[in-house]
């Protein structure tokens, strides 16, 4: 086994790292690939069981999968790096997804529509229309140009004293619309002022 391979299987799943065993279902795999081409980009490895042990593949039926995925399934389209390792008598694929250049990248579902996923540890979520509306501004090279008035401030001032909020939670506070509430924190974030956490249940921000 090379030494890139054991490092692999040592790191264990995360932000940059998925094991699949197999893949049935070119959508559920392209869920994956935006997920990373969304982040810092990242690399499936197939063929490898989620307790880190070594399943091997169908070669050419797994890569037909990947690519169906990234072509088809992805918008746009994600150019992978597909390397073969030989692990003894069995075969394992090294799937690289680099950083996306056109975020927001969108996976399609069973409902025929696309779907923006981002990665969060070892996990691929349904992105919040905030986090999408990031994705697209980070993708524009556009300056931010924060206006600091009494909403910002009052945000500001208030993840100083408390360690995170969520956008309910800021609407309410300053008693703005959603749509408003949503722009202010959209440009925090792209100014890098904000963080966002995107989890299963509920999205919230801290001070960056």
């Amino acid at each position: 086994m090379n030494d890139r391979i054991k490092r692999y299987l040592r790191q264990g799943e995360g932000d940059m790292l998925d094991y699949k065993q197999e893949i049935s279902s070119a959508n559920k795999i392209a869920k994956t690939m935006v997920s990373f081409a969304n982040n810092k980009g990242g690399t499936l490895l197939v063929g490898v069981r989620d307790n880190r042990t070594i399943a091997g593949i169908r070669t050419e039926d797994e890569k037909y999968m990947l690519d169906l995925a990234a072509s088809f399934y992805c918008k746009p389209e994600i150019p992978l790096q597909i390397i073969e390792h030989e692990l003894g008598d069995k075969v394992i694929l090294e799937c690289i997804v680099p950083e996306g250049e056109e975020k927001p990248y969108a996976a399609k579902g069973d409902d025929g529509k696309y779907w923006v996923y981002v990665r969060n540890k070892d996990k691929s979520l349904l992105a919040s229309k905030i986090v999408v509306d990031v994705l697209r501004r980070q993708a524009s090279n556009r300056g931010t140009l924060i206006k600091y008035g009494k909403n910002e401030e009052a945000l500001l001032k208030y993840l100083r004293e408390n360690e995170r909020i969520t956008l309910q939670e800021f609407r309410k506070k300053v008693n703005i619309s959603k749509w408003r509430a949503s722009k202010i924190l959209v440009n925090l974030i792209s100014a890098g002022v904000i963080r966002n956490h995107t989890h299963e249940k509920t999205e919230f921000y801290t001070l960056s």
